[in-house]
């Protein structure tokens, strides 16, 4: 595994913070129910937290790959929300990763949500993007996020950047920049393993 290039995390701030956490959610049998991992050595656990309740993804000029998605139309299914630009080194080096994980968990409730927040200026052309979603051989739906609009409700400030959203639509565990993709293969089953907590 490469070493990630940057390991910041704090508390996710404006549109993240919302409600009082609801009561905490159980974890079913570890594992019971999802494919083998992909990784050969996960981590036993990963510490998860709640990082507050998860902005929606709005401000959205394009989908690429499926119509509109909204946290809350996907409460039930754990979701990673992942921030990425076709032309950012470090992003297109995720995305083997991601590919995989959500060809993998699927099936088991799990799903992404790309935010292509452009950096430069030939990344805020949709048709680049389309072509670079197809180049990539990208399967998961992508929001085209030009004027920043879903990045600012996440205090985002990295490419790439990983938000894991439980069942009930909570951010519980954040990882910026690259490395430690088997911690976050762990999170995605610890969140497909816990049962979320009734509304």
């Amino acid at each position: 595994m490469q070493d990630e290039l940057t390991r910041l995390s704090g508390p996710v701030r404006n549109g993240a913070v919302g409600a009082p956490a609801p009561a905490g959610p159980t974890i079913a049998s570890p594992g019971a129910g999802l494919p083998p991992p992909i990784a050969a050595h996960l981590p036993a656990s990963v510490p998860l937290e709640d990082l507050g309740r998860a902005p929606e993804v709005r401000g959205i000029s394009a989908w690429i790959n499926a119509g509109p998605q909204t946290i809350a139309a996907l409460r039930g299914k754990v979701v990673l929300v992942h921030f990425w630009t076709f032309g950012c080194f470090n992003c297109r080096n995720v995305q083997h990763y991601v590919k995989a994980w959500y060809d993998r968990y699927e099936a088991a409730g799990f799903t992404v949500i790309g935010v292509h927040t452009p950096e430069l200026s030939f990344e805020r052309d949709l048709a680049n993007v389309r072509q670079a979603v197809a180049d990539q051989g990208v399967r998961f739906p992508v929001a085209f996020d030009p004027d920043y609009t879903t990045w600012n409700d996440y205090a985002n400030r990295y490419w790439p950047a990983f938000y894991f959203v439980d069942k009930s639509g909570r951010i519980r565990h954040e990882h910026f920049g690259e490395g430690d993709y088997d911690g976050s293969e762990q999170v995605i089953r610890e969140l497909l393993a816990e049962t979320a907590p009734p509304a």
